[in-house]
This record gives C-alpha cells, structure tokens and sequence, in this order.
C-alpha cells in the first residue's frame, strides 16, 4: 500500500496518506514466514482534528515527533484526516482493501466507532485486495476524546504517549464486536455499549452539547428527562421466549464496562468474553439517579433491587406498545428508535492491547 499525498475533500471513499519514517519499532516477529525482515509495515492513524473541541487536533500535532521516533524502520505512519461524519468509516474500508496492517483511530469514542464500522462492509469483514487470505488488519486506539470510554475498561487514561508504546510493543488480542440491527434491517457494529430508552434519549442530547467538553453528558441527562416516562418493554433473549421488563427506564448492552463518560454500567462485561452483558434498570425516578448516581459510576448498582443483569449471546427488545419514540444508540451514536436486535461477533478484530 502506498503512502501519498492527496485531497482529502473528495466525496467519494478516499483517504490521504502521509508517510513518515522513524526508528524503533521492530515487528519482524508479526511478519509471516518467507518474508524479509525488513518488509516495512503500513500502519493508517485515522484523526478526527475536531474531536475534544479540537484538543484531538493540537495534541495529535504535538504526538507526531514521538510518533517518529517509537515507531521505526519497519512502519511507514500514514496519517489520514478526517473531514467529516463516516469519513472515518471511509478511509478505513479503504486501508483495509489497500492491504493496511493497522487501522489507528485517534480521537474519541465516536471516531472509534466509525472506524471499527469501517472494518465491515454490508455485514461482512472488509477484505484486502491484494494480500494473501491470512492477512488482517489490526485495530489501534489512540484516545484524545472527550469520554474515551472503551479505552476505560482496560484502565487506560488519556494519555497519547502511553498509547504509542502499547502499539510499539506490538501485542495483540482478539476483541468481540456487537452488532445492532435496526427496524429497517441495516447493521451497525459496536465495540463498546449500546443503550436503549433514557440513557440513549441522554445520548443524542448530550452531542448537541460537545462544545461543553465532559458537561455535555450532564446537559444531555437533564434534557433527556424532560417528558421521560419509564416503559414497559419486551425482551428476548438467545431466541427464546419474549419476556416483559416493567417500567424500564434504561436498557444497556456491553460489549465493554463503560459510558457516559466513565459511567461503569455493565460492570462484569468483557470484550473478549463471547457475550454481551445486558443490564436493565427499572422504575428510576430521578432522584434514584441523584443518590445512586455512585453507585453507577463505581459499578456497584447491581445489587439494587430494581436493576438485573443477565449474560447474553442475542437480544431483542421490541416495545409492549408500539409508540416508535424509544431512543437506540450505540457507542454514543444515535441510531433510531425500537425495535432492535444487538448480538456478538466473537474475536472479530485483531486489537492492539
């Protein structure tokens, strides 16, 4: 895959690559058998410059001499800037068919999501054109956004540096991906949490709010409870019997532990387990979240009585009523409204960890 320079406001798939060479990192060991030692590796850092209110932009900028001096003779960096909403997605679909070896995303959850969508194509993994059927594209996560959840659930911290090193060492695991499937049909793919009713409703409102940084998730929760009414929703699980869950007020799916900006809401889920965790919260009042909004962020309100958590492998949730105005999204992203159906691609990405 080559790196060069070009526009990066074409309508169209396309993303502008600029090479950089350094000198430490050795990845001989990744290479398959046959191959030199020195076969340079083509690793893609997808920047949203707007994330963070444009933090993500003016740290990325500062990263980029170390970024040179950790990542060595074996990779070419290849910077792609995004210009707008599914840029991301773009660019990915196309550094994976160009033959990337890694997909970095750099920025936030949002930029994550995109990219780990743009690993699909119509439901089914993007493939390289031109390298053998073995080759795979790893995921790498560089996180300057404003919640960084996921990066969360492995104990990370904001910190770019930290995240450079953790590529350069270059150990990999395999991350579980959910998928979302809307009333329309169309997939979505998560790698963190998706969420229905309230904390979606919170969700949308909350991105009209960014420019507030991590207040946005406090301006969008007090939004969302404006005309809220707790609901009544069916659920199914592993395709078996529909169950009712009363007076539902949020219904989260983890593929990981964290939302909201470091909220821990599917305490015990994990991105390596196989399975979602689903966790149902019932009949909150708003003052519920006002008492019991540490217990929420420590992970600790799955001993409430009115809050229930099973494991799952599929899940439908579908209204008893229909009224259509029950919010969906996952990983912060709005998707629509119910009826859904989330389930998991175990072991579907290579992650950098």
């Amino acid at each position: 895959m080559a790196c060069g320079i070009a526009a990066l406001t074409m309508p169209k798939p396309s993303f502008s690559l600029r090479a950089e060479q350094s000198s430490a990192l050795d990845l001989s060991a990744d290479a398959p058998s046959g191959l030199a030692s020195h076969s340079r590796k083509d690793f893609v850092f997808v920047v949203n410059p707007k994330g963070a209110n444009g933090r993500t932009g003016k740290e990325w900028k500062r990263l980029l001499p170390y970024l040179r001096t950790r990542l060595g003779g074996h990779c070419n960096i290849c910077e792609s800037i995004t210009s707008g909403p599914s840029h991301a997605m773009d660019i990915t679909r196309e550094a994976i068919r160009e033959g990337a070896d890694a997909v970095i995303a750099v920025g936030g959850d949002g930029t994550l999501h995109e990219v780990v969508n743009g690993f699909f194509w119509a439901g089914n993994p993007v493939q390289s054109l031109d390298h053998r059927p073995e080759h795979s594209t790893a995921l790498g996560l560089v996180p300057l956004g404003t919640g960084s959840d996921f990066a969360r659930t492995f104990g990370w911290k904001n910190d770019p540096y930290e995240a450079v090193e953790r590529i350069v060492r270059g150990f990999k695991s395999k991350l579980d991906v959910g998928v979302i499937t809307g009333q329309n049909g169309e997939q979505h793919f998560f790698i963190n949490v998706a969420d229905i009713h309230l904390s979606a409703k919170a969700g949308y409102y909350a991105s009209k709010f960014k420019i507030f940084g991590k207040l946005c998730y406090v301006f969008g929760a007090l939004r969302a409870f404006i005309g809220h009414t707790n609901r009544n929703l069916k659920v199914k699980v592993n395709g078996g019997e529909w169950e009712v869950f009363h007076k539902v007020t949020a219904l989260c799916i983890g593929n990981a532990k964290f939302f909201g900006g470091g909220m821990k809401i599917t305490p015990t889920a994990d991105p390596s387990s196989g399975s979602l965790e689903v966790v149902i919260l019932q009949d909150f009042k708003w003052y519920d979240f006002v008492l019991k909004l540490h217990k929420l962020y420590k992970g600790t309100h799955l001993s409430e009585r009115n809050v229930s958590s099973r494991s799952v492998k599929s899940i439908e949730v579908a209204e008893e009523m229909r009224r259509g105005d029950i919010y969906v999204q996952s990983d912060g992203e709005h998707l629509g409204f119910l009826p859904t159906k989330c389930s998991i691609l175990p072991a579907a990405i290579n992650f950098f960890s």
